[in-house]
């Protein structure tokens, strides 16, 4: 794909209008023994996180969810349970990255401002911990050599942190996909679950009104009568062609 429609891709993502059911800084309020969980055993939960974002149904798994060069050469239909645990142990940044891109493009989910920064700073404090680490190296000072691993230290344990509270974000979301606070959502097509080589999703829980705005954080985008809150009838294309007659399968 030219990198021009990558370019393109990323920037609807701004117009996202739904929110995530909890933002970064309230997940540790909201879910602590899961927040703990996933700082602990943040690839163990990233594995377990992909498979309830693909609805448990590995055949639609791709390596990093389709948005890496490598996507779709892994192996991942030989062996998807393999190549998501290699995944989640090597690439594990990318792995929840891929998870979270899942989920905003299927349920149309912008990320605030906040969120924007808490994300921002955890990769410029990576940044700056590295560029001590070189000038440490090359000028071999004992100072700032003890100052460039004081900031690694801190730079991963931001990343760790941040990290869990983004995956427990993301169960989260999912708790309210699935049903727990409220209606389950149908299970999508699986060419759906593949963004970046697909047409944009549709809007999803969102009344399809100009100038609306956003729901609070906790307030229900995803209503249980979609016709009564002015979405088009499924005559019209929406949803998609492909969605089962019930919502979320049965265990």
């Amino acid at each position: 794909m030219p990198n021009q429609e990558y370019m393109d891709k990323m920037q609807h993502r701004q117009s996202y209008r739904n929110l995530w059911h909890t933002d970064l800084m309230r997940t540790m309020q909201n879910d602590p023994p899961y927040c703990c969980l996933s700082f602990w055993c943040g690839p163990c939960v990233s594995y377990m996180l992909r498979r309830r974002a693909l609805y448990n149904d590995m055949s639609r798994y791709t390596c990093c969810a389709g948005y890496m060069p490598c996507s779709g050469r892994c192996g991942e239909s030989r062996c998807p349970e393999f190549c998501l645990a290699t995944e989640v142990f090597l690439c594990f940044g990318n792995s929840v990255a891929s998870t979270r891109f899942l989920l905003q493009d299927e349920f149309n989910i912008q990320t605030t401002q906040c969120d924007n920064c808490i994300i921002g700073f955890m990769f410029c404090l990576q940044q700056v911990a590295c560029i001590f680490s070189i000038v440490a190296m090359i000028v071999g000072s004992d100072e700032i050599s003890e100052a460039s691993q004081i900031l690694s230290c801190l730079a991963d344990i931001v990343y760790c942190t941040v990290c869990a509270c983004m995956q427990t974000q993301h169960k989260i979301e999912m708790d309210k996909r699935d049903g727990k606070f409220g209606q389950p959502m149908a299970v999508p097509p699986a060419q759906q679950m593949s963004r970046l080589d697909q047409p944009y999703p549709p809007t999803a829980g969102y009344p399809p009104t100009a100038g609306y705005p956003p729901p609070a954080y906790g307030q229900s985008y995803y209503p249980p009568n979609p016709q009564a809150q002015g979405y088009p009838p499924q005559a019209s294309g929406y949803p998609p062609a492909g969605y089962p007659p019930a919502g979320y399968p049965q265990k």
